[in-house]
């Protein structure tokens, strides 16, 4: 049966550097709101987000029944110097999820988006002249890899990779390449709606090509207009954000009812996270994850 849950993004916390950080709502109101509104689990969210003490994280939690399903950890894996730092990271929180009793959590590791400069400035709008070289492509998988074994040998927990604009692996090609250069028994794909969209892409297309490396699965969509919008004023990733590019759940492109169908018919029986990026001190969230799960509700799930 697939579960639906939510994560602390759509609350304006996110992993970013942000002038905005001081308008973050704390994470008991998330974990509250996230209960009062429908969900039955939960990502980590930025690391220091949630409490680090295993006992503190797994009480919280439990206090509201949720379930901790995963966390984000970006690593700059083209950069090889950036690999043990990266790996150090991962282990942190795969710890932190392992002792607290999440041992199906995943690690969910990103490109450290938003960290160069010409793709943050060119996302949803990426040529390939912005891309990998083949040197950096190795590089990169390798580095993937590197983190999954090690995660996986110290706490027997999974890595799925997460595309996602403003980083090297947004594009429907860039996400193809990375999953041919990497082990399917090692490394999932976290397949997210809005991202796959904002690249360049129609979700349906990357579900049907990636069915096979799926192990987690975001919900987020997508509105073309609101991207067109910040194309035009030479916006960059978190201009378009602010914007609104990431609406709501049915107010996009993203073709819900058929994404759920194609999951159904492949047996994906798994967690399906809603995400509604925002940035912190942008609209009211309660009242978008409550429309955003009445929407799910709709569609059956």
């Amino acid at each position: 049966m697939i579960k639906i849950a939510n994560a602390p993004c759509s609350w304006g916390a996110l992993e970013f550097d942000l002038e905005e950080k001081s308008e973050e709502i704390g994470f008991e109101q998330v974990l509250d709101e996230i209960k009062q509104t429908g969900y039955i689990g939960t990502e980590l969210g930025d690391w220091g987000y949630m409490p680090t003490d295993p006992s503190i994280l797994r009480k919280e939690l439990q206090s509201r029944g949720l379930e901790l399903l995963g966390a984000f950890v970006p690593i700059a894996f083209a950069d090889q110097s950036k690999h043990e730092e990266g790996v150090n990271s991962a282990l942190k929180v795969a710890e932190l999820m392992s002792e607290a009793g999440y041992k199906n959590a995943f690690i969910i590791l990103a490109d450290d988006n938003g960290s160069v400069q010409q793709r943050t400035n060119n996302a949803g709008r990426i040529t390939t002249k912005m891309g990998l070289s083949e040197s950096q492509w190795q590089v990169y998988a390798q580095g993937t890899e590197r983190v999954a074994k090690v995660v996986k040998k110290k706490y027997g927990l999974r890595t799925v990779f997460h595309h996602h604009c403003a980083g090297y692996i947004e594009t429907p090609h860039e996400v193809e390449k990375l999953m041919s250069l990497t082990d399917p028994d090692l490394l999932g794909l976290c397949f997210d709606m809005g991202h796959y969209a904002f690249g360049g892409g129609n979700p349906i297309d990357g579900l049907q090509k990636h069915m096979q490396r799926i192990w987690h699965v975001h919900f987020k969509d997508f509105d073309p207009v609101v991207a067109e919008d910040s194309k035009s004023v030479h916006g960059d990733y978190f201009d378009a954000i602010k914007k609104g590019v990431f609406c709501e759940l049915g107010k996009g492109v993203v073709d819900f009812k058929n994404v759920i169908k194609l999951l159904k018919d492949n047996n994906y029986d798994e967690w399906i996270v809603v995400e509604q990026d925002i940035l912190p001190g942008m609209g009211n969230p309660k009242e978008c994850a409550l429309a955003n799960r009445n929407f799910i509700k709709s569609l059956g799930l």
